[in-house]
């Protein structure tokens, strides 16, 4: 039988039974998802959209049933560097590819991807691909610890100035405009 996870709780209520699931960030950012819990008990996710599971969240099945949310260890690449210009450099170079980035103090976390290491080691930093938790940042469009993903429009345009005089607007794949 499948317990049916269907909402978010602030607190842990008294005498319930708490299961814990582990993971990885591309399923923590699904509403709807079928899994099971570290004791092999099948989860249903009926989950209210536009949310991103971080380790740490409790949500509850219609039965009472508690369940942790854990942050799965996953291939990631990570840099580290004691020079913060370097560090900065390549976080904004990754985040000009809209890369979901973890950032702590010292270095850079993304899921890994050889083509980005390549990148990130032209800048002349060290990569190390390893298995560890993935936990990137909410994004500039983040409110109320959730984030807003899967193709609605923010309604803004960026701007470059070219030395050309022509203008053209190029539309990606998320819904946003960019003006040349």
């Amino acid at each position: 039988m499948i317990k049916k996870v269907t909402r978010f709780v602030q607190e842990d209520v008294a005498g319930a039974t708490t299961l814990k699931v582990k993971l990885p960030f591309d399923e923590r950012k699904k509403s709807r998802l079928k899994t099971e819990s570290t004791c092999g008990t099948q989860l249903g996710f009926m989950l209210p959209r536009g949310h991103i599971l971080r380790s740490g969240t409790k949500l509850e099945a219609e039965d009472g049933t508690l369940v942790e949310v854990l942050a799965s260890p996953e291939e990631v690449s990570t840099v580290k560097a004691d020079d913060p210009v370097a560090l900065a450099k390549a976080a904004y170079h990754l985040g000009n590819r809209h890369v979901s980035l973890q950032i702590g103090g010292g270095w850079l976390r993304y899921q890994h991807d050889h083509v980005l290491d390549e990148m990130v080691q032209g800048f002349g930093l060290t990569v190390v691909v390893e298995s560890a938790p993935f936990e990137p940042e909410d994004g500039a469009y983040a409110q109320g610890g959730h984030s807003h993903s899967g193709g609605h429009s923010h309604g803004h345009s960026h701007s470059h100035s070219h030395n050309n005089s022509h203008s053209q607007t190029h539309d990606n794949d998320s819904g946003h405009s960019h003006d040349h």
